[in-house]
């Protein structure tokens, strides 16, 4: 390859070719109708294509261009595919990659207004449209950061920041069942405790009431906590279901809480008539997570945070070592790098201005409304099919499903997993799964520009006719009913053996082991109060003797005999220890015997036993239903 005298640098000519080169190799394979939404491949594989030591000399381009074109790139989804209906689709622009490119070449470094004044002033341009779409008032603004999950944790920083300064760990922060996991991690980066974030209970129709809100921080403010953040879902990842903003934006203004919705994939739909009516209300956010890399169709990355004050965000962030005193900006000048964790950061508004502006914002808002209009006809079909159901009232775009089999919910619910692989190794099409309500579902989200409803028949139609193989039947563990410990000894003889506990039966000997080793007895008196509603103990209860009666708001739901169990909900752990506080008050309503199984011991033999996770996850199913009305 020519060069100049720094071995670096590359004369015109060259630049031009190679630059040429590139975009005919990226032409050809995004215009290629042939690729499938997906294409695996095992490490194994990877490692036999790419593994070699790096090159002391210079390598021909044109050769570097093929093994990209043939090992690299053929291994990775494909967002732009018309039938790519999986999580949330990424489908970009053309004029939104020249954008990075242009960024990436001119190597702009955005983080002080003195050193990029023109991308400072773009992206203030962009987010101020932003702004102005959401309906957030003048002197909202924010930052472009790289997604949904920095913007969560910036906004959850800038709230803390603003109202309560120093971590404290009187402090609580509210979340839905349905929120991003993103919440719950950098809470955890940023300090915070798992008891310090409330996961609260959707409806069935996976929205956060507000009186289950206001119950728990109710709850908390008696306890003497501290509550000060709320995020609300507008489109939330699982099924877009949306909270009802307004309601929320009252009570948090009634009580102090800083309000923050969580857009990430809904917020873009206010260009629309239909999505400025289900997200009515999101304007009175004091911040707004949205994500121009989902609906707005921008190349990964790009993530957007918007504050209400903006000058909240600047406190929270801005710090002026002296290695950046020349940097420091003057009257109106913004430094970005100010607004965010980030100092070195390059423009993500030219991908932004750019695009809108080559296709004027008519034409993005256009394609969302045909999102809408598919996600709608794809309802119909659902409704119409002998074969099909739809598991929950759609939202936005997201249609969550399954297929009807004349079988059990297990059996049903491994049909439907083989239906999602079969549905990639067709090359037809790719969607998701989830959970709603416990069970199994299929799961679509429609949100490429290019997707049409011919791509998303076709998808419907394999899935509703399909012969698929559920596979191998779930191991039937050997049963070994006669470990006791030493711990039981005066324990009535019907609940002296673990193995007999129907929660217990599929358990294998080692499990059993693992659980004696672990678990306590515990007595309780009648009238006394084992858990509490909303506090965050985690430990998992079964009844061995007596009987003890479950309350939601003081109101008795179910009494539990010997065998029957509670606290599960609390005590399954979805990552680091976050999760349900208590979302019921346990009392005793005789003397009873309990035995107390801590959090840490039940996830490890529901992660390890598939009997023990069936059974207890239909408890679940069925007392969320209970706790969240």
């Amino acid at each position: 390859m020519p060069g100049l005298a720094d071995g670096l640098a590359l004369d015109r000519e060259t630049m031009r070719e190679l630059g040429y080169r590139t975009v005919d190799m990226l032409v050809e394979r995004l215009l290629d109708e042939t690729v499938p939404p997906l294409r695996r491949a095992s490490p194994a594989e990877m490692r036999e294509r790419l593994h070699v030591p790096p090159p002391a000399k210079a390598q021909p381009f044109d050769e570097l261009l093929r093994r990209l074109d043939e090992d690299v790139l053929p291994f990775t989804s494909r967002g732009e595919h018309p039938a790519f209906l999986a999580f949330v689709p990424f489908a970009g622009t053309w004029p939104g990659a020249l954008g990075d490119f242009i960024a990436s070449a001119c190597n702009i470094y955005a983080g002080s207004w003195m050193e990029a004044a023109g991308p400072t002033q773009l992206e203030l341009e962009v987010l101020e449209w932003f702004r102005d779409w959401i309906g957030l008032p003048h002197g909202a603004g924010g930052t472009l950061l790289s997604g949904g999950s920095a913007a969560n944790m910036t906004a959850l920083a800038c709230a803390r920041e603003s109202t309560v300064g120093a971590m404290n760990e009187r402090l609580v922060a509210y979340v839905s069942d349905q929120a991003h996991s993103s919440l719950a991690r950098g809470a955890r980066v940023l300090g915070f405790r798992p008891d310090q974030i409330r996961v609260l209970p959707s409806g069935s129709d996976g929205r956060l009431s507000a009186a289950t809100l206001q119950r728990a921080v109710e709850a908390d403010e008696r306890a003497g906590r501290l509550p000060f953040f709320v995020s609300a879902n507008a489109g939330a990842t699982n099924t877009a279901a949306i909270d009802p903003l307004d309601e929320f934006a009252d009570l948090c203004r009634e009580r102090g809480l800083w309000f923050h919705v969580d857009a990430a994939y809904g917020g873009f739909a206010m260009l629309t008539e239909r999505g400025r009516r289900a997200l009515h209300g999101i304007g009175r956010a004091d911040s707004v997570t949205l994500d121009p890399h989902k609906w707005l169709y921008q190349p990964y990355e790009c993530g957007c945070l918007l504050v209400r004050d903006v000058t909240l965000l600047r406190r929270a962030f801005e710090m002026t070592p002296a290695y950046l005193h020349d940097a420091i900006p003057e009257t109106e000048e913004v430094n970005l790098a100010d607004l965010g964790i980030q100092l070195s950061r390059t423009s993500r508004a030219l991908k932004v201005w750019l695009s809108l502006c080559a296709f004027g914002v008519d034409a993005f808002a256009a394609a969302i409304d045909r999102c809408l209009d598919l996600a709608q006809q794809a309802r119909m079909r659902i409704e119409e099919s002998p074969a099909l159901e739809l598991a929950v009232a759609p939202s936005l775009s997201v249609l969550c499903f399954r297929r009807r089999f004349d079988c059990d919910e297990d059996e049903e619910d491994r049909r439907n997993a083989a239906l999602v692989a079969a549905l990639e190794r067709s090359g037809i099409g790719l969607i998701s799964s989830t959970r709603v309500d416990g069970r199994y579902v299929l799961r679509i989200c429609i949100l490429g520009h290019a997707t049409t409803w011919d791509a998303v028949e076709r998808v419907l139609s394999f899935l509703e006719r399909a012969e698929v193989d559920a596979g191998e039947p779930v191991q039937a563990y050997e049963r070994h009913p006669d470990v006791a410990r030493s711990w039981l000894a005066g324990a009535d003889s019907g609940v002296a053996d673990l193995g007999r506990l129907p929660v217990f039966r599929s358990l294998r000997r080692d499990e059993l082991e693992r659980l004696a080793r672990a678990s306590t007895l515990r007595e309780a008196e009648g009238g006394e109060t084992i858990v509490e509603q909303w506090e965050t103990s985690k430990d998992f209860y079964v009844v061995l003797g007596g009987t003890v009666d479950v309350l939601v708001e003081s109101e008795r739901v179910r009494e539990l005999g010997p065998g029957q169990f509670f606290g599960e909900l609390a005590a399954l752990d979805w990552g680091s220890g976050f999760g349900y506080p208590r979302l019921a008050t346990v009392v005793a309503a005789t003397d009873a015997r309990l035995l107390r199984v801590p959090a840490d011991v039940l996830n490890e033999l529901v992660r390890g036993n598939a009997d023990l996770e069936r059974a207890i996850g239909r408890a679940a199913r069925e007392r969320l239903r209970v706790s969240s009305t």
